[in-house]
């Protein structure tokens, strides 16, 4: 009997191991790519690409109807604050550009510039947006700031389907090949300064800017005066 109970807890055993769901193979985790970006010396390859994607940037060009004008104060995790107004307009439909963003961002430490050409037809071209910047330490006012006319120190080329382009300045490193890549984006910035109107607008929304501390407005700006309303006539 002891015999016959032991052999038919065994056949069960066999049995449940049997019906258990075979074990599946562990997914190996996807390799990582990792793109090294050389910002301070681009290849000969990638100078001419930023080159071209500039080229395409009209340094004259008319706009469209549509565009945007918004401000705000934004705190992070540490709680420091930066004041920004972003400035956005539209290309005709016949232009390669979609549209043009200017932000302006300042906080306790910089203030920053940062004008974003988007294209219509990222794959034509293999670009989809360029962005240049600067940045400036803060204790100057926003006017004083956008009436510099800062040159860019950071040029970078969103491209389809690549790893981005990005030239960059690096005060040890000897630059001199790449000054005209940054001559033309300074000249392409300082140029969409003045088509956007930045060295009135951004002052004037940072001077309406109020934050949620108690009403303090941003350092260094003014605040707008009372406006007469129109006369009827």
């Amino acid at each position: 009997m002891l015999k016959l109970t032991s052999a038919f807890l065994l056949m069960c055993a066999v049995i449940a191991w049997a019906q258990q769901p075979p074990k599946q193979p562990q997914a190996q985790p996807p390799p990582m790519r990792v793109n090294v970006l050389n910002v301070c010396a681009p290849t000969g390859a990638e100078q001419k690409e930023i080159a071209a994607a500039l080229a395409r940037i009209p340094q004259r060009a008319s706009f469209g109807r549509d565009y945007e004008v918004t401000r705000g104060h934004t705190t992070d995790e540490g709680g420091n604050g930066s004041d920004w107004v972003r400035i956005r307009r539209e290309f005709p439909k016949a232009m390669p550009l979609l549209a043009v963003q200017f932000s302006y961002i300042a906080d306790a430490k910089e203030s920053q510039e940062t004008a974003v050409f988007y294209a219509r037809e990222s794959k034509s071209n293999g670009v989809m947006q360029v962005a240049l910047e600067d940045r400036v330490s803060a204790g100057a006012s926003a006017a004083n700031v956008l009436a510099a006319d800062t040159p860019v120190d950071h040029i970078r080329v969103e491209r389809y389907g690549k790893a981005s382009l990005v030239l960059a300045r690096c005060p040890n490193d000897d630059q001199t090949a790449y000054e005209p890549l940054f001559r033309t984006a300074s000249q392409i910035m300082a140029a969409y300064r003045a088509r956007l109107d930045v060295k009135r607008l951004v002052p004037a929304e940072l001077g309406r800017l109020l934050t949620g501390d108690g009403g303090r407005r941003p350092i260094n700006v003014k605040p707008m005066g009372k406006q007469r309303a129109p006369e009827s006539k």
